[in-house]
């Protein structure tokens, strides 16, 4: 129990910690794209950051579910990536990343684009976890012989 809660918050820090990074990056690209004058009002700063810190949440918490062997990894991943996708969908939608006065194409354009990214993240991280995997095994083989 007391590991399960160790790798929860350390899954919560990861995932507030490149939500923001993300929200950062993307705020940077947006004031250079507008010529420095991309500016927001009305507390849409602060809803933002806290829409980050939420969608790093939803995709965060849900990742406890890979620790349940019993689970097919097929399900494990729709459960982690469906959680993440809708809480990011519903913030999204509410802080202003998608929505708003944009055309119904450009609406469905950035969704995608910003799920895509999602979907990139979780991919690397899977990379990054088999081969850690496959280097403890080599390594159980190595002390067997």
């Amino acid at each position: 129990m007391k590991e399960t809660v160790k790798e929860l918050f350390r899954s919560i820090v990861i995932s507030i910690g490149m939500a923001l990074a993300i929200f950062c990056i993307i705020g940077i690209v947006f004031d250079v794209g507008n010529g420095g004058k991309f500016s927001l009002e009305n507390y849409s700063f602060t809803k933002m950051v806290f829409g980050s810190m939420i969608v790093g949440l939803g995709f965060g918490v849900p990742t406890v579910v890979y620790n349940k062997d019993s689970i097919p990894m097929p399900i494990r991943v729709v459960i982690h990536m469906g959680t993440g996708c809708v809480i990011y969908t519903v913030v999204a939608y509410y802080v202003g990343w998608i929505g708003g006065s944009q055309t119904l194409l450009q609406g469905i354009l950035i969704a995608a684009i910003q799920l895509l990214v999602a979907f990139i993240i979780w991919f690397c991280f899977m990379v990054f976890y088999r081969k850690e995997a496959k280097k403890m095994n080599e390594k159980l083989q190595a002390m067997k012989r």
